[in-house]
C-alpha cells in the first residue's frame, strides 16, 4: 500500500535531468522575448486591457510590471536583436501610454513607469 498522493508521485516520477537539459538548449534570447511577453501581457491584463477590463484592473501592479519590462528591455538591448526588438520596445510604448490613459492623475513626463529607462512617452 502506498501513503503518497498523485501529487507526490509526480513529483517524485519528475525527471528534472531532462527538465534542465531542455532549459539548457533554449537560447538566451529565448529565454529573455519570453519573459518580455510574459511581462507584456500581465501588465495588460493590470491595465484592464482584456476583455474583463476592470476586473483585473491595478494600477500599482501594473506600474511594477511595465518598469520591470522597461528595465529588461534596456539591459537586454545589446543582447537580442533589432527583430526582436523592435516590437517589444512598440509594445512597451503602448503600455506606457495605456497606463498614462488609465490613471486619474498621470505622471509628469519622465516619471512614468519605465520612463526611467525609455525617456518620456508622449500621446
Amino acid at each position: 500500500m502506498n501513503d503518497a498522493t498523485p501529487a507526490a508521485e509526480n513529483a517524485e516520477n519528475t525527471d528534472y535531468d531532462a527538465l534542465t537539459r531542455d532549459i539548457a538548449e533554449v537560447p538566451a534570447v529565448e529565454v529573455i522575448v519570453t519573459v518580455a511577453v510574459n511581462l507584456m501581457s500581465a501588465a495588460a491584463v493590470k491595465l484592464g486591457l482584456t476583455e474583463e477590463g476592470e476586473a483585473h484592473k491595478d494600477l500599482d501592479e501594473a506600474r511594477k510590471l511595465v518598469h520591470a519590462l522597461a528595465g529588461l528591455l534596456d539591459a537586454s538591448a545589446t543582447e537580442i536583436s533589432s527583430f526582436h526588438a523592435a516590437p517589444l520596445r512598440d509594445g512597451l510604448k503602448s503600455l506606457q501610454l495605456a497606463f498614462r490613459e488609465a490613471s486619474f492623475v498621470p505622471d509628469e513626463p519622465g516619471q512614468g513607469p519605465g520612463e526611467k529607462y525609455t525617456g518620456p512617452v508622449y500621446g
